[in-house]
């Protein structure tokens, strides 16, 4: 048994028993792939996969059970290679943030510059995602951090803790029917064309929520992944936007102006993640304490390592 074939399991289960991207991932060939699982089969005495023909279909149920010890097995080692960093490059080394675009243009760059400026010699990766995408970054140790606000509490693997709690706000370009009007209600607001969030964004299902228990249904002409684009096309007069508030900026969006919609819609609460178990370099506790000063490592490290689901408050 080695770690390749711990890995050949994990990442055939990943994608879907397809052996072939099994063989991409890994950088080694189909037929290798196939090889390593008959070997650990053999070595085992037992059958991993449910097998049609030469097809892959599913893990056995002693197939799951492994999974699960070399999931644990392989994060291990990561944890053991960012130990030996932790000690032979102290101030050196990299810490991959994934988030979505929202944080990472609105939210994050004061913390990053405050990061930079303690930390010149780390090298700081910023991966855009979407929620999805960044919970199997954290889940497949690709990501150090995940930052969003969707999804990061919907798994057991992971620990959360809130970042910053926000709404949404309306912009229009400026002179706007509705510019100026005093206690705006979902109503008024439904009688344009609205450009918000793609589903799974940015607080839209809380959008499509609020809406939907005034028992109405709005005309949302366009959807984007990021206010950016939202705003651009509120810009040139598609419609109305529903943003995250911290995504206007008076001084750039000259174009633009906020509805007085007085807190029509519910908060939203932006989570960072991290998987349970996984040893975080000391800059990483340094980057998470910039970002919330209540945190602490002490506190971090117990919520890493509990034996339950934590989501810290």
């Amino acid at each position: 048994m080695n770690f390749q074939q711990l890995r050949i399991i994990r990442e055939t289960f990943r994608h879907n028993f397809n052996l072939t991207e099994v063989g991409n991932a890994l950088a080694t060939s189909q037929s290798g792939v196939s090889k390593h699982i008959l070997d650990l089969e053999d070595e085992l005495g037992i059958e991993l996969f449910v097998r049609k023909g030469k097809r892959l279909l599913a893990l056995t149920e002693p197939g799951k059970e492994l999974l699960i010890i070399a999931e644990r097995i392989l994060l291990d080692t990561k944890n053991i290679k960012q130990l030996g960093e932790q000690y032979s490059q102290i101030d050196k080394g990299q810490l991959t943030i994934a988030t979505t675009h929202t944080q990472a243009r609105y939210a994050l760059p004061c913390v990053v510059g405050q990061f930079k400026l303690r930390f010149p010699k780390v090298h700081l990766a910023l991966h855009q995602s979407s929620p999805i995408e960044i919970v199997e970054m954290l889940l497949d140790g690709r990501a150090d951090i995940g930052i969003a606000t969707e999804a990061l509490n919907q798994h057991s693997e992971l620990i959360t803790f809130p970042y910053y709690t926000w709404q949404h706000t309306i912009v229009a370009p400026k002179g706007h029917p509705l510019e100026g009007r005093e206690n705006l209600t979902l109503e008024d607001i439904a009688e344009y064309p609205i450009v918000t969030y793609h589903e799974g964004f940015t607080g839209r299902k809380s959008i499509d929520a609020t809406f939907a228990n005034a028992g109405i249904t709005p005309d949302i002409v366009m959807s984007a992944l990021d206010a950016d684009v939202i705003k651009t096309y509120v810009e040139i007069g598609l419609g109305i936007g529903i943003i995250a508030s911290m995504a206007y900026q008076p001084e750039r969006d000259t174009k633009l102006t906020t509805l007085n919609t007085q807190n029509l819609f519910d908060s939203n609460t932006t989570q960072i993640a991290l998987r349970r178990g996984y040893f975080l370099r000391s800059f990483a506790y340094q980057f998470l304490e910039l970002c919330s000063p209540q945190l602490n490592e002490a506190k971090i490290r117990s919520a890493l390592h509990s034996v339950t689901p934590v989501d810290i408050d």
